[in-house]
């Protein structure tokens, strides 16, 4: 077999997998609604899909939405009674359109979204290979894209996939927040342990106030003094006590058996 047909079998093979895969990347819809919240920069974007019609165990998607997401759509919009109105996200991961009528200040009607195959195909090629239309409507929604996620690699967070990158847009678990605990000398934390940092608001401003104290917790224990509420405030009160010996395990024992009363 000669090179050239070797190399027209490769293109014909890789070819027939890209069609594979944009074959597989359906189009979603169902019912859609747009309506003003009391933040004059967004919208509050309910979202349907047409497969959870009827069903009690589906519910809808609600997502507050910034006004600059939108294409073609503005507050002014929705005071237009009976207007016919397209608002379109447009994102790396796809494009999201509701097209209905607007009455009562709210837009109803039915939305679409397309998926990305282009996009699929460069987050295959960075690891990320299990892709569906649901993940990449949230993508789409959160405006999760390559650039954002190759921040957090070379911010050296480890452990990532195609559902948590969800949870760590969701949550705010950016690189700004990863260089705030290494500015506290703590390295990069993996996905799992970084979207648990952010759930319970551990801040950089109350671990320096915390050390100031004369405590050096590991990030696992800066989890813990969260959930068990010993704040700089508690640590105080037991200092003021006579009790400045405490380990952390010992202040969270105070707490779960309520002896600071």
């Amino acid at each position: 077999m000669t090179s050239g047909v070797v190399l027209t079998a490769l293109l014909a093979a890789s070819t027939g997998l890209f069609l594979q895969a944009d074959q597989h990347l359906r189009t979603l819809n169902g019912s859609c609604s747009v309506a003003a919240t009391a933040n004059e920069a967004e919208v509050d974007l309910r979202l349907e899909s047409a497969a959870c019609s009827g069903s009690e165990r589906c519910a809808s998607n609600q997502t507050q939405e910034p006004i600059s997401a939108f294409l073609g759509f503005t507050l002014a919009d929705l005071r237009r009674e009976g207007a016919h109105v397209d608002a379109v996200i447009r994102a790396e991961a796809g494009t999201l359109t509701c097209s209905g009528a607007v009455h009562d200040g709210r837009l109803s009607g039915a939305f679409n979204f397309v998926p990305d195959p282009a996009f699929v195909d460069r987050m295959g090629q960075m690891g990320y290979r299990d892709l569906d239309e649901e993940k990449l409507q949230a993508y789409t929604l959160f405006r999760i894209g390559i650039a954002w996620v190759r921040s957090l690699q070379a911010a050296g967070v480890s452990g990532m996939d195609s559902g948590n990158l969800i949870a760590l847009r969701i949550f705010h678990a950016d690189t700004d927040y990863v260089h705030s605990l290494n500015a506290l000398g703590y390295p990069a934390p993996d996905a799992g342990k970084l979207i648990t940092l952010r759930v319970h608001h551990v801040d950089a401003e109350e671990v320096k106030q915390i050390r100031a104290l004369g405590y050096q917790p590991t990030l696992d224990e800066l989890i813990q003094m969260r959930i068990f509420h010993i704040t700089p405030d508690f640590i105080q009160r037991m200092q003021a006590r006579g009790l400045n010996h405490l380990t952390i395990s010992k202040l969270v024992q105070i707490r779960i058996f309520n002896l600071a009363e």
